[in-house]
Parts: C-alpha cells; structure tokens; sequence
C-alpha cells in the first residue's frame, strides 16, 4: 500500500511544480488546490495504513493469548 501514498506524494509534487511554474492566478490556484488535495490523500492513506497495522498487531497479540491459554 505505500505505492499508494508514493503515488500521491508523486502527484503533490508535480502539482506544486505547475503551481510554481504557472503565469495565470487562476492556473496557479488550481494546481496548488490539487496539490493539497494529493498530501492530504496521502496523508489519510498512511493513517489508514497505520490502524491497520496496529489492528492486526492486536489481532495476533490476542490469538497468541488464546493459544497460550488453550
């Protein structure tokens, strides 16, 4: 899954760099709104990645506990 987050990391970048190079306000505004919004997906992709990391984590701590116990 971090693809994913490289992948929209990737898009932040060249959307600031348009933002960066572009004449027009508008054009400009554009990039830099869809540059956000490309951090912001990667950003909530790797806390989706986290929780589900730290769910299977536990996930395994309480099925070695129950065989413990078995």
């Amino acid at each position: 899954m971090t693809d994913l987050v490289n992948t929209y990391r990737v898009q932040a970048e060249k959307a600031q760099a348009e933002a960066d190079s572009a004449t027009l306000a508008n054009v400009r505004d554009r990039h830099l709104r869809a540059a956000f919004a490309w951090g912001q997906m990667a950003e909530r992709q790797e806390r989706t990645e986290r929780g589900r990391a730290q769910r299977e984590d536990a996930a395994q701590a309480r099925a070695a506990l129950v065989a413990v116990h078995q």
